[in-house]
């Protein structure tokens, strides 16, 4: 069996899971393709549809795994097998057969009793040696590389031992092969050579066993399809000669005692249950005619297969590489040689096939006696006698030679393929029972070829693609019952055979097949001939003759004998039939040429002059000419006056027609939602770790359009760019802009298009920090590969896509980024192409489950609506066809049978405009040489202008493609409408695609004085621009080249279109003219939104991300006019981002009765409005309409007028920017006459060929509309005939996969060379595709796209910082005395020693903290609970945006290639790994040992001391206080983090400009990980388990006491080197995940006076700063030293004094040896750094702050201390849980929180404290007394903090009454005597803080609280914790 097509298809559902994962292995392993197929997506796919998943990259690999086997078992095969090399052995060892290289004897008679070490997993097999056919070699082969029982799930590849030198480890059969000396002379495989397994007998001896059962049985040969061996299923395993290998005698006879019942007579055979296999299929739009019959008589169906031939279940084969599985073109003529034996060969592409008779492919050898048969002569005078050439395809065996007058014929190899083709069982299919599962037989294909001709009809044509799935659907429905029969048994080595099942012999096909044909009135004939195919065909030629086969359109000739397979053929007759298919094999330059020569050499004449027989009253040309005599100067003065009129239109009033609109550019929110998504997917390639585009790195936009070399759509395309602002909004333009500036932003793919692209390309290369977007658009546009336009004849254009888009320039700039726009994206996706499936963006569909996703003011109308509108039920179809114009046309084809049809065509239709034309001017005879619907076109053509009172008319689209022809067509209308006098009337435009619009100048008037345009030299230059104008636009050119038409399109005429060609892009682009955006108010269709209507073609359901929601600013968009129809603007400006909020659509806004409206209802509504609009009442301005003018957003007039640049000359595209004034409220009072707006109503109505209306609106069996599974496009084809259906229910997205699975470039497509060499995949990283019906507006997405990227390049380099003044700056006390002068550098210590400290906090971000009062201030008792809630806190503060300079601090997603090593992630270092060192010390208060854990990657171990020999960490490196050098900063940064992963500013290579620094990731033991993964190249700090629910403060303390035990690791250590302690270096930075920016202020001193001075702050390294501040005089004197927080509204004042002694924050170093007895409290979430300050302070320490220096803090929306969420410990459910319920009383039942008590206590102060200090509330000059620790109790209160460790210092509190007392966890310094120094007022509160009620009491009579404060029962309370989660206990009570 020779299999064709993809090898493997997809799973059915009910498959065994291990199978399918099996499978999926093998795929995977296969593939080239690193990506594992998904599983599961195979387990649940429909059983129905049975058909495939969608495994991209798959090949058919099954053709030369065939061919080998074919040329073991003697495959008749003429050609030479493969030639294979052998690798020379090596030199001096063993080659002698049957041992192996190393000597050793393998040959299984020798060593049979030998004791053979077999591992566990192996076993013993025999191979085969050509030259040893008498002996097996044994080998010991792993056996998960040999089948099971049933011949499956073999893996691929080898694995083997050699057992006589005992070498292990042969990973490929080949290389094992040479080892055990096989000397092949074809390629080695394991399947060909291994044949037995070997068992021990009973004596021990090594003996042969069973067979290795590769294929399911070793039962491979082909039996004779004819003979009765055909019913013989099984025979011995051993049994051979089943196809000799030349042999020509027939094979033995079968074995008589066949199973009962698999044998029945011919006669018992019913034919009918045999088409049931393929009767669901629809033909043609046509169900087949016995198809209920059949329904019924599915379970006694007849078997359409042999069940001799036996399929192959065994896994895949490794793949050739060279092999490509192009099958031969489909439209290529064959031509018949001389040669006798060329003709009944093919070439095959899997090589060795190449000479194989065609028979040879499906069946055995064909009889070497057709070969001498007599070729057959074709007639001398056929195609006179016969009006038209026959067609013959070659079907099964030989075909004869023919000779004489072949030009009268045509032989296509087509069917001959797709018989071929079909007989490649998908592998997908095998793994459901080796022995049952065989190939659709011949006999079996042609009989339902017959059927299927049968069933067409008179104008119907044969598909093959009908055909294809025919033979795939019987195929499978014969095969269900052993599918589930074989799922559902226990897998046997032969199943059990359905008894009913009978095949078709070839005896019993010619009377099958005459039995079907006898039903169809001889529209099929079948001629049987007994000897060879030459007898039927000469009889064929002879019934042709003598006319006999007049009513027959297909002639089936059947060879079948008894000894061999069958021949056969099919010829088509039937005139109609033959010329079609005839002319579908010309390719689109053919049919131009074949069309230019006939009109050249003058055949089209004789058409012509039939056609003046025809008009009885004479040639036509006579009447017309007669008729202009008669009516000169009568009848154009009426006709013209009706347009002149209302051109003058007179300022008293006359009737001015107002419906004329320019419509506004606006985006939509369709436009923005895909703009949005083009821009996700550009981030997301940013963002993966390829490195593939670094935006970071880019500061500008620039980009260049590629359109075709149609000059309207280039026009088309600059006037959008113009109009959508965009240039200026990229800053790539000044104001004044200019058509040359515009022009250099589109390239017209032609002949100069290479000047314009080199000028990018040089642009791209010199501004490596421009991102440059390459926009192909209407990319389906010449797909023709570079290569082949090098072909003298072929046009210089063709392959410049190629040329230019593919360049390698262009594919290796990191800085272009390409992005294909189509509507029609199928050849983009084929197994070859560039583009990823990842890269893909779709146009989002409108409805996602009924529900409308975008709210859009327009409906779109694409291919599904229209078609929707043929179905019954609907007023009015928008397809039509004219079966008048088909009748003639099809008769005069049989009358000249020479011509080709589109001639024809033509000259009918043009014959028709003509008549009709005369016709509506007065000629009434001339009504019956016309068709009624042209006559219908023409009347409302010449009556439009008439009606309206402004002259506006409708627009006809005359499709001709053929250019000549076109020509002819514009030159005969434009002479008829002469003679007419209809000059004035309408205008006939010819639309070439190389040439730009010329029109009359009457009509140019017309249309400035509609458009309000004052330039003299102004010319239409686009279609769009022809709005209103009544006109036939003669639509040229053998592709629509992305040409937008106008809104007053009425009719759309394809009649012409090349219907013999049928490809779904071709189709789909013609019908892609008509396509309309309707107002959605308009009610043309039923309200109900039919299931087809959700189902575009083209936009299958919704594609995969189209769900999402975006937001859109906006304003209401104005009400549109329920009778307004809008010409869909592809481009709608991407001007602004303000997007209508759109009314809904018609199903919403419609009310809810209208939904259960009858069609006849609907129907009489539509009717009625029309009568009432027909009157002319012209004062019924519909209900919906509110006034207009309120409406409007005054946002959107502004924008409208920036919108309309105009230059100070006037403007190229000034048809609608310079308008002023038709404004939105124009069409308030529409008139009624106005046929433009009627024509609005609804879309244009487009007339069809009967060929291509039949394709299009027939479904197939899924509900899709049949030309969705026509070929997509004409370079690429099928990868295999044997593929599944598409679905209706298909996404997008699913229909791409499905295309990049089942198609294939041709070689002349741009794709076919990207092949994977050697590279994980073809895909280029930096290519997108955008896809969207046609005219949907994807023009001005994409401009959008630019704009939203511009502007994110921009935020990518900018940031929000807080941008806050300081607080409390009033209570500052204002001292005229300054230490230091505006300009010194440094802090003088003696100066600074007597500062004093200022305990006010100033820092921002405690504006809801405590005041700290101190007796120096006088407290302004102003109220300060103005201040913020606490979630406004992160919300409301303010933030101003700031560029990043080139110092600041990096998230993860910054890339640049200066960081990459610095970051880690860059694949050029090497993987940074790093390692794990725990490192303890221990501390006295925690009362236990600390472990902490380092993460040190190797890059960074320079930084650390280690033990010698057990690489224990010792300690960190510290440098010494009088090193000095520029290079590297020696504090070592900590930055504590939680939560932020992905957002910390952790990358401070810029920021420290490239300095060495230390720097050190303190992070939490749970978040350890994903850290890692971020920052594989920082060092990480991990904190023990015991802190994960900790807060900062012990992340501070820890690091604190860390690096004072490190300081002291350190002296130690360099103590032995001979340095002293007091040399290291004690300081370490701690820094904020969130600071970005550093800035310096620069005082300049240099005025007169000492205090005059000016300052300037600029943004400097951080490197500078720590420098700086490290060369500090006495620097080791300081304890603390800071900066301020920058502020924007930063005064001269603050920077006065250059350094304070005050609080730090969020950035300071800090002394760790001075500060050695001071702790950071590590239970602290909040204030802890306060806490800390006032701590270091009391302990007489200097803090100092820099003024001079501040740093800027980013606004991080994630992490921090937003990680804390307070939840209920009993229910996981979000409840949002109030501050006041954070305590309870002990022992009560109140809800438990899941929160650390400390957290708890600390809110519960902030915002509950005037609870327990009453007294307190507001009273700033009586503060709570606060003892050792600053807790924030809300900004209502004010603390005084004191410290009660002996010689510390404190504010004098004399003079100073409390009104409150806080002790929290008080150690054993605080002592009653300390307590009783202090006053309180009488009433005062106390609370006592402790960890435990014990403790607490304990406390009361330590400190004698009791005699001065008095305690009740009912005042202890405790943080709302478990028992397990340690509350902490607070006792209150009141001054006695």
């Amino acid at each position: 069996m020779l299999s064709m097509g993809n090898s493997y298809a997809g799973q059915l559902k009910t498959t065994r899971f291990e199978e399918v994962l099996h499978n999926s292995i093998e795929a995977s392993l296969r593939s080239n393709n690193l990506v594992p197929r998904p599983i599961f997506s195979q387990l649940y796919l429909e059983a129905e549809q049975q058909l495939s998943s969608l495994e991209a990259g798959s090949r058919a690999d099954n053709e030369e795994e065939e061919e080998e086997e074919e040329e073991e078992e003697g495959s008749e095969s003429s050609s030479p097998p493969v030639s294979y090399q052998v690798k020379p052995p090596p030199e001096g060892c063993c080659t002698t057969d049957g041992f192996c290289q190393a000597g050793k004897d393998l040959r299984l008679v020798s060593i049979s009793n030998e004791h053979i070490e077999v591992p566990s997993g192996f076993l013993l097999v025999g191979a085969k040696s050509p030259n040893l056919p008498d002996h097996l070699l044994v080998c010991a082969v792993d056996k998960r590389f040999l089948p099971d029982d049933n011949g499956r799930n073999a893996l691929l590849g080898f694995s083997g031992n050699c057992v006589g030198c005992g070498k292990k480890g042969f990973c490929y059969f080949t290389e094992f092969s040479n080892h055990i000396n096989l000397k092949l002379t074809t390629q080695p495989k394991k399947q060909k050579h291994l044949k037995y397994y070997l068992v021990r007998n009973a004596q021990g001896a090594l003996t042969k066993g069973s067979v290795i059962c590769w294929k399911g049985a070793e039962f491979r040969g082909r039996q004779s399809l004819a003979s009765n061996c055909s019913s013989t299923l099984f025979q011995l395993p051993e049994s051979s000669g089943l196809s000799g290998s030349t042999s020509s005698e027939p094979l033995p006879p079968a074995n008589p005692s066949a199973p009962a019942g698999t044998q029945q007579t011919a006669a018992a055979v019913d034919p009918t249950p045999s088409t049931a296999a393929f009767s669901s299929a629809v033909y043609n739009g046509k169900e087949s005619p016995k198809k209920q019959l059949m329904k019924n008589n599915l379970s006694a169906l007849t078997r359409p297969s042999v069940l001799g031939t036996l399929t192959n279940p065994g896994p895949p084969k490794k793949r050739h590489k060279g092999w490509s599985p192009e099958s031969p073109s489909s439209t290529e003529t064959w031509n018949f040689q001389l040669n006798p034996q060329a003709s009944n060969r093919i070439k095959n592409d899997g090589g060795s096939l190449s000479s194989l008779p065609h028979s040879a492919l499906v069946g055995p050898a064909s009889s070497p006696m057709v070969g001498s048969g007599e070729p057959v002569s074709v007639p001398d005078n056929l195609m006179k006698i016969c009006k038209a050439k026959p067609v013959i395809f070659k079907g099964h065996g030989n075909f004869p030679y023919l000779c004489g007058n072949i030009n009268d014929v045509i032989v296509s190899p087509l069917l001959y393929t797709c018989y071929r083709n079909s007989q490649s069982l998908s592998r997908a299919y095998e793994q459901y029972g080796a022995s049952t599962m065989q190939p659709i037989s011949e006999e079996m294909q042609l009989l339902l070829t017959v059927y299927y001709l049968v069933q067409l009809a008179a104008d119907q044509v044969p598909l093959i693609e009908d055909l294809e799935q025919i033979f795939m659907r019987s195929w499978r429905e014969s095969h269900l019952s052993e599918i589930r029969q074989y799922q559902q048994a226990v897998p046997q080595a032969f199943p059990p055979v359905p008894s009913h099942i009978t095949p078709v012999t070839s005896a019993q096909l010619p009377w099958l097949a005459g039995l079907a044909a006898s039903s169809c009135n001889d529209s099929v004939h079948i001629i049987e001939c007994s000897y060879s195919l030459a007898e039927g065909l000469s009889e064929m030629f002879k019934l042709l003759i003598e006319g006999k086969l007049m009513k027959t359109n297909y002639v089936v000739i059947i060879c079948a004998s008894r000894n061999r397979a069958i021949d056969s053929c099919i010829v088509i007759t039937g005139k109609y039939q033959a010329r079609v298919l005839s002319e579908s094999m010309l390719s689109p330059s053919d049919y131009q040429k074949e069309v230019s020569y006939q009109l050249v050499t003058g055949k089209v004449e004789t058409l012509g002059s039939f056609f003046s027989t025809l008009c009885p009253e004479g040639d036509i040309d006579l009447l017309l000419e007669k008729f202009y005599q008669e009516n000169q100067g009568h009848i154009s003065s009426s006709l013209s006056s009706s347009v002149n009129k209302p051109t003058a239109v007179n300022g008293a009033g006359a009737a001015v027609c107002t419906s004329y609109e320019i419509e506004r550019h606006q985006i939509r929110p369709f436009q923005l939602a895909v703009a949005q998504k083009l821009l996700s997917h550009i981030c997301s390639i940013a963002d993966s770790s390829t490195q593939n585009l670094d935006l970071g790195s880019f500061e500008k936009i620039d980009f260049l359009i590629c359109v075709p070399p149609s000059e309207v759509t280039y026009q088309q395309t600059l006037f959008h760019l113009w109009h959508s602002g965009i240039l200026l909004e990229l800053g790539l333009e000044k104001e004044h802009l200019t058509k040359q500036r515009v022009e250099q932003y589109v390239m017209k793919l032609d002949a100069e298009a290479q000047i314009k692209f080199k000028i990018f390309l040089q642009n791209s290369m010199q501004n490596p920090h421009t991102l440059f977007v390459l926009i192909h658009d209407h990319a389906h546009w010449d797909l023709m590969s570079a290569m082949h336009s090098l072909y003298p004849q072929a046009e210089l254009s063709t392959g410049l896509v190629d040329r230019l888009l593919n360049c390698r320039e262009v594919k290796e700039a990191p800085n272009i980024v390409t992005l294909h726009v189509t509507s029609f994206p199928y050849a983009l996706q084929t197994q070859h192409t560039h583009i990823s499936p990842y890269n893909e963006i779709h146009w989002p569909s409108s409805y996602s489950n009924g529900v409308d996703l975008y709210h859009e003011n327009k409906k779109y109308f694409g291919l599904s609506e229209f078609i929707e509108s043929t179905l019954s039920g609907h007023s009015i179809p928008l397809l039509r066809y004219d079966s008048s114009f088909e009748a003639m046309v099809m008769a005069l084809g049989k009358r000249f049978p020479r011509l080709h049809s589109a001639v024809i065509r033509t000259f009918v239709l043009i014959q028709h405009y003509s008549a009709a034309m005369m016709a509506v001017c007065g000629l009434s005879q001339m009504k019956n040489y016309t068709s009624v619907e042209t006559l219908e076109i023409t009347q409302n053509l010449i009556n439009s202008s008439r009606q309206c009172p402004s002259g506006h008319g409708l627009m006809v689209v005359l499709r001709i493609p053929c250019i000549p022809l076109a020509a002819v067509a514009y030159e005969r209308l434009y002479n008829v409408r002469e003679r007419l006098a209809l000059e004035d009337n309408f205008e006939i435009i010819l639309g070439n695609p190389n040439s730009g619009i010329t029109i009359g100048k009457h009509f140019v008037e017309q249309l400035k004085i509609w458009q309000k345009i004052e330039d003299v030299d102004w010319r239409p230059q686009t279609y769009l621009e022809l709005e209103g104008l009544p006109c036939i636009l003669i639509f040229s050119g053998m592709d629509p080249q992305g040409e937008s038409l106008p809104r007053s399109l009425r009719y759309c005429d394809l009649r012409l279109i090349n219907s013999s060609s049928l490809v779904r892009t071709s189709l789909e682009q013609e019908l892609g003219l008509a396509a309309y955006f309707v107002s959605s108010e308009i009610h043309t269709e039923k309200a109900v939104v039919n299931d087809v209507l959700e189902s575009d073609p083209e936009k299958l359901s919704s594609t995969d991300n189209e769900d999402e929601e975006i937001a859109t600013e906006g304003s209401t968009s104005e009400k549109r006019s329920p009778m307004k129809r809008e010409r869909s603007r592809s481009h709608d400006s991407a001007s602004s981002s303000l997007s209508s909020k759109a009314s809904t659509f018609c199903t919403e806004s419609s009310p809810p009765q209208a939904l259960s409206n009858s069609t006849e209802e609907t129907t009489n509504n539509y009717e009625r409005q029309k009568q009432k609009v027909d009157k002319g009442a012209q004062t019924t301005i519909s209900k919906h309409l509110p006034p207009v003018t309120e409406q409007l957003d005054m946002k959107q007039n502004i924008k409208s007028t920036q919108v309309s640049i105009t230059s100070s000359s006037s403007p190229p595209f000034s048809s609608s920017s310079s308008s002023s004034a038709p404004t939105h409220n124009s069409f308030i009072l529409q008139t009624s006459q106005c046929s433009m707006t009627k024509a609005s109503k609804q879309p244009p109505i487009v007339f069809l060929p009967k060929l291509v209306y039949d394709i299009i609106t027939s479904t197939d069996s899924s509900g899709l509309p049949k030309s969705s599974s026509l070929l997509p496009y004409h370079s690429v084809m099928w990868a295999s005939s044997f593929r599944p259906l598409m679905s209706k229910m298909m996404t997008c997205t699913e229909q791409s996969l499905y295309y990049r699975q089942w198609t294939v470039p041709k070689p002349i497509h741009m794709d076919y060379n990207n092949r994977n060499e050697g590279r994980m995949d073809t895909f280029h990283p930096r290519r997108l595709l955008l896809s969207g019906p046609p005219q949907i507006g994807k023009t001005g997405a994409y401009l959008q796209f630019l704009s939203i990227l511009s502007r994110m390049l921009i935020r990518l380099t900018e940031v929000d910082v807080y941008d806050e003044e300081e607080i409390n700056i009033n209570i500052k006390e204002e001292s005229d005395q300054y230490y230091h002068q505006p300009g010194d550098m440094w802090p003088d210590l003696e100066s600074f020693k007597k500062m004093p400290f200022d305990y006010t906090i100033h820092d921002p971000k405690y504006e809801d903290a405590s005041l700290i009062c101190s007796k120096l201030q006088t407290i302004n008792s102003e109220d300060r609970s103005m201040s913020r809630r606490q979630e406004d806190m992160y919300t409301c503060r303010q933030t101003t945006r700031m560029r990043l300079s080139k110092y600041a601090a990096y998230n993860t997603y910054h890339h640049c290639e200066q960081c990459h090593q610095y970051m880690g992630f860059n694949p050029r270092y090497q993987i940074y790994e790093s390692t794990l060192h725990a490192f303890a010390f221990s501390y006295s208060m925690l009362g236990e040992e600390i472990q902490l854990h380092f993460i040190i990657p190797k890059s960074k171990e320079h930084h650390f001391v280690f033990s010698q020999p057990g690489r224990q960490l010792e300690s960190m490196r510290l440098p010494l206080v009088t090193d000095k050098s520029e290079d590297y900063i020696k504090s070592p940064t900590f930055t504590p983090t939680t939560g932020r992963h992905e957002h910390g500013l952790f990358n401070l290579y810029h920021a420290m400009d490239g300095a060495s620094h230390l720097h050190v990731l303190v992070v939490k033991e749970y978040e350890m990980a994903i850290y890692k993964k971020y920052w594989p190249n920082h060092i990480m700090l991990v904190l023990p388990s015991i802190f994960n629910s900790a807060g900062v403060g012990a992340a501070h303390f820890l690091i604190k006491e860390l690096s004072y035990h490190n300081l002291e690791l350190e002296r130690n250590r360099q103590e032995e080197l001979g340095i002293k302690p007091q040399d290291i270096w004690p300081f370490i930075v701690i820094s904020d995940d969130s600071c970005v920016m550093w800035n310096a202020v620069e005082v300049n001193c240099s005025g007169d006076r000492k205090s005059d001075y000016t300052w300037t702050e600029r943004n400097v390294s951080l490197k500078q700063i720590l420098q700086h501040i490290e060369a500090t005089p006495n620097v080791t004197h300081y304890a603390l030293i800071g900066m301020r927080k920058w502020s924007s509204k930063t005064n001269s004042a603050e920077i006065k004094e250059p350094f304070s002694c005050c609080h730090v924050h969020d950035f300071l170093m800090l002394n760790v040896d001075l500060t050695q007895n001071v702790q950071y409290n590590q239970n602290r979430f909040t204030c802890d750094d306060v806490d800390f300050n006032l701590r270091v302070h009391s302990a007489g320490l200097l803090i100092c702050r820099f003024n001079h220096f501040n740093v800027m803090k980013k606004q991080i929306a994630v992490g921090g201390q937003r990680s804390f969420h307070i939840k209920s410990k009993v229910s996981d459910t979000p409840v949002s849980i109030s501050p006041a319920q954070y305590i309870c009383a002990p022992d009560s039942k109140h809800t438990f929180l899941a929160a650390p008590a400390q957290l708890l206590l600390e809110k519960y102060l902030q915002y509950h404290s005037h609870r327990f200090f009453p007294l307190s509330l507001k009273n700033y000059s009586h503060p709570v007394l606060s003892v050792d620790c600053y807790l924030n109790l809300g900004p209502q209160i004010a603390v005084c903090y004191v410290s009660s460790r002996p010689h510390s210092l404190n504010i004098s509190s004399s003079g100073l009454t409390f009104s409150g007392l806080l002790l929290y966890l008080c150690d054993s310094f605080v002592v009653a005597s300390f307590l009783k120094k202090f006053h309180f007022l009488k009433g005062a509160t106390l609370c006592v803080i402790c960890q435990d009620r014990n403790s607490l009491r304990q406390t009361v009579v330590r400190l004698e609280l009791e005699d001065e404060w008095q305690f009740r029962l009912r005042d202890e309370f405790q943080t709302a914790n478990a028992k397990e989660d340690r509350p902490l206990f607070f006792l209150t009570g009141r001054h006695i």
